[in-house]
């Protein structure tokens, strides 16, 4: 009869990662005791004070881990969900619900929002109007996969003036990917960027 034992486990690793640890710190103090003065016979160091330091060391590193996967998080996510296949985020799930309306519905949606002092979305309904617009004159056709920038590119070829354009599309990346607060001034440079568009 054969016994299979394990090579390795996430436990016995653990335990020799906080050994290396330990014996780490012990040297550090090795180094650093001969520094230090002499202590009255008869006095040490409490384990249990070694035991917090330890405990407010561990304490320090999960707190460092914790922070650091939520910065990470926060700084890459909306690229995560933009690469993942079939993972469609909020504002791409709206964009599609939205897209449905005409373009002079979702310009009148647009200044509900900025009458209500939602900058972000009145920016945002500005955008979508603008595609459906584009959409609606043979322009541009929907179609879901196209980005920003590729809109931007195909603009270019079929577009004398680009400029108004630009500023929706800037503005709706600075939407998606930035926190940057959306002020009235930035819903007024829009507004008018698209009454430039509709003028064409």
């Amino acid at each position: 009869m054969t016994t299979e034992f394990e090579k390795t486990s996430l436990g016995w690793q653990s335990s020799q990662f906080q050994q290396q640890i330990g014996e780490w710190l012990e040297y550090q103090w090795s180094r650093l005791h001969p520094t230090l003065p002499e202590l009255p016979s008869g006095w040490s160091i409490d384990s249990w004070f070694i035991s917090l330091l330890k405990f407010l060391l561990w304490l320090g590193v999960g707190v460092f881990v914790v922070w650091l996967v939520w910065w990470l998080w926060r700084e890459f996510s909306p690229y995560l969900y933009s690469r993942l296949p079939g993972v469609k985020g909020s504002d791409s799930a709206s964009q599609t619900a939205n897209i449905e309306l005409s373009a002079a519905k979702l310009l009148m949606r647009s200044q509900e929002f900025y009458r209500q002092g939602n900058y972000r979305d009145a920016c945002r309904y500005l955008y979508l109007a603008m595609l459906q617009h584009l959409h609606e004159k043979g322009i541009l056709p929907h179609k879901k996969s196209r980005t920003d920038g590729e809109y931007l590119q195909l603009l270019r070829l079929s577009c004398p003036q680009i400029q108004p354009y630009e500023t929706l599309i800037t503005t709706h990346e600075q939407l998606c990917f930035s926190d940057a607060e959306m002020l009235a001034e930035n819903y007024e440079h829009c507004q008018q960027a698209y009454r430039e568009i509709f003028q064409e």
